[in-house]
């Protein structure tokens, strides 16, 4: 059984997910905390739970989900997994700050690369790893069939699609990779998505504007 914790942290109003089995094995998931006391609430709950970070998990590296990425690393000290697509996106994170106006310094520390239709395992529990690009070109999906949910990022939001007016997105990509990774998944899936409320797979293909 997972358990799947979300915060909304940073001026982006980002996503943040602490997700766990029953043995307490866990994993962050875009770790945007931005703040000091966004680092202590994430900190804190990992303590109080006395869960064992296993990995940190990006389903993209644009910079509102990777802001906390550095403290978090610091702190656990466990690889970060994310697409070697991405890895490039990750790199530009300096630059892009500093177009917000603020100082970002260059992520240092383990990286590991994930694949499409790869599993990565929490204990006992599997996650399917789905390539979803257009919002960004590495972007992915992680998928928990017995528990019908998926952590997808900035792809599908409730009534809405992410961004392709970013560095290397694409609208038409976007589409497809909803239509032909997500959209096949069963109806009562639950989205977690990357801003705003969950949603359901059957609720988007049947309310989303992009799709009627």
């Amino acid at each position: 059984m997972i358990t799947v914790k979300s915060f909304v942290f940073n001026p982006f109003s980002e996503n943040t997910y602490v997700i766990f089995n029953e043995k307490n094995d866990a994993f962050i998931i875009d770790p945007g905390n931005f703040s000091e006391q966004e680092t202590e609430t994430v900190i804190k709950l990992v303590s109080e739970n006395n869960l064992k970070v296993k990995n940190i998990l990006l389903t993209h590296a644009h910079i509102d989900h990777v802001l906390g990425l550095q403290e978090i690393y610091n702190q656990f000290k466990v690889p970060v997994l994310l697409h070697e697509i991405e890895k490039e996106i990750l790199e530009r994170n300096p630059m892009d700050a500093n177009r917000f106006g603020f100082f970002f310094k260059p992520f240092e520390g383990e990286i590991q690369y994930l694949k499409e239709g790869e599993t990565i395992d929490l204990g006992e529990e599997k996650f399917k790893i789905l390539h979803v690009p257009g919002h960004s070109p590495g972007h992915v999906a992680f998928y928990h069939q017995p528990q019908k949910f998926v952590i997808s990022g900035d792809v599908l939001f409730e009534g809405s699609i992410g961004r392709t007016d970013l560095y290397k997105g694409n609208y038409e990509q976007l589409i497809n990779s909803i239509k032909t990774k997500l959209f096949v998944l069963e109806d009562e899936t639950k989205v977690y998505n990357g801003h705003g409320n969950p949603t359901t797979i059957g609720f988007e293909k049947m309310h989303n504007p992009f799709f009627r």
